[in-house]
């Protein structure tokens, strides 16, 4: 049982370490010895639990989206507005993606055209944006003319840009900027009587990791 607990915990040092490395240079120039340095741990140590930077890339993206999974998931049972658990949920992954060196390094290695692999990261988040704006639509949340196809889009291009925008720049990330955003959008997307009632800095507390700069 120690063994295993110990094993356990340098895997997740391993994944941090990564994830870590890959934000700040990149998959490519990325090493295995920085990576098992910045761990503390020993090239053996890393080989034993990934024979390569690729099975370490997939390990952080991995737990990225199964934070951003978990962060839907709990949004969406808190939350029965369609349209104002999408805006929360944004509200959380920005502050995920502020806080979170796990969330951050699986979101940077989505984009990284040098991996040339799929990312589980980006298609997660849009899927549930989707099923979200298909939510509203059925309820009668979108306005008139809005599709909840149209409307998913520029919410995940939207996010997707704060993303990879807020990599060199925080303050894209920040709650202000992500509120103004839905400030603007909202009117568009709803023309219902009860419009008033959206929040659009976010229903919720901000995500434990999202210290944010105002």
């Amino acid at each position: 049982m120690v063994k295993q607990e110990r094993a356990a915990r340098t895997r997740r040092s391993l994944i941090r370490a990564a994830a870590e490395v890959f934000a700040e240079v990149g998959f490519v120039p990325a090493s295995l010895g920085a990576i098992s340095k910045r761990a503390g741990v020993s090239n053996g140590a890393l080989h034993f639990h990934f024979a390569n930077k690729n099975m370490l890339a997939e390990a952080v993206e991995a737990e990225a989206a199964e934070t951003v999974r978990r962060l839907t998931e709990g949004v969406r049972a808190r939350q029965d507005d369609p349209l104002q658990s999408v805006v929360d949920a944004t509200h959380e992954l920005m502050g995920h993606l502020a806080g979170d060196v796990v969330v951050r390094g699986g979101f940077g290695l989505a984009g990284d055209i040098a991996r040339r692999t799929e990312s589980p990261l980006r298609k997660e988040w849009q899927r549930w944006v989707e099923d979200s704006l298909r939510r509203a639509e059925r309820s009668g949340a979108l306005a008139q003319g809005v599709s909840w196809a149209d409307a998913s889009r520029v919410i995940v291009a939207a996010t997707v840009g704060l993303e990879v925008l807020g990599g060199t720049d925080a303050s894209w990330l920040s709650r202000q900027n992500v509120t103004r955003f839905w400030e603007l959008l909202l009117p568009r997307l709803t023309d219902r009587p009860q419009a008033g009632t959206l929040v659009s800095s976010g229903s919720a507390a901000p995500a434990p990791h999202g210290h944010l700069p105002a």
